[in-house]
């Protein structure tokens, strides 16, 4: 079995599959400030939902980012430390890339985040192909969304920058996905239609951002 979750965003969304990538429990909880407090219980939730046993799962997926900070590390050291305790491994995966993977849309798309700062995380996607994958054409990046309105118009945004800023980027807000998904996160593990990467933070700064005196630790 796999447990999936991501803990990039304001959303804490967690889901178990199957080998082949069916869902078997999963559960979403909005709430920005409680991901500490929200994420091992909904893990326990949907492994006592199927009616698995932490011993019995193959394998961890979780959101890589880009996300704040504090938010992120709580899915990634949960992702880290249950992978060295059970002795399985631990995929990674960029969570813009499960947003768009989240698009029924037969068309190139883009994903804008929430940055926080007045900022948006975004990337550009190709249309889908059959099975049902997308190739990421541009990003991941951050910037203000006045600056980087030019490149996304035209576009389907998909995310809570759509939602926040979507005067200032011209899109509809309609309908609009906002959060990453981990039913979509696990499936794509699953069927290896989204791209693994290692289980580190995906951190982005714009180039004007005075960096930190040394880099964060997710542990």
């Amino acid at each position: 079995m796999l447990l999936a979750f991501d803990t990039s965003s304001a959303a804490v969304t967690v889901a178990l599959a199957t080998p082949g990538g069916e869902i078997v429990a999963s559960s979403t909880t909005v709430d920005a400030l409680r991901h500490g407090e929200l994420l091992a219980p909904a893990i326990a939730a949907a492994l006592a939902s199927a009616g698995v046993t932490p011993r019995e799962l193959t394998g961890i997926a979780v959101g890589v980012g880009p996300g704040p900070f504090t938010g992120l590390r709580v899915g990634l050291v949960t992702a880290r430390t249950m992978g060295e305790v059970l002795g399985i491994s631990v995929a990674g995966v960029c969570s813009l890339d499960i947003l768009a993977r989240q698009s029924s849309l037969t068309l190139p798309v883009a994903v804008a985040t929430d940055a926080r700062r007045k900022e948006i995380y975004w990337a550009l996607y190709d249309g889908p192909a059959a099975d049902g994958s997308r190739r990421r054409l541009e990003g991941p990046a951050v910037d203000k969304p006045a600056e980087v309105a030019h490149v996304l118009s035209g576009l389907p945004v998909i995310g809570r920058g759509a939602v926040l800023y979507g005067e200032v980027l011209g899109v509809p807000v309609d309908d609009v996905v906002e959060y990453p998904s981990a039913e979509v996160l696990a499936t794509g593990v699953a069927t290896r239609t989204l791209e693994v990467v290692a289980p580190d933070p995906l951190y982005l700064r714009r180039p004007d951002v005075t960096m930190s005196s040394g880099p964060k630790s997710v542990l």
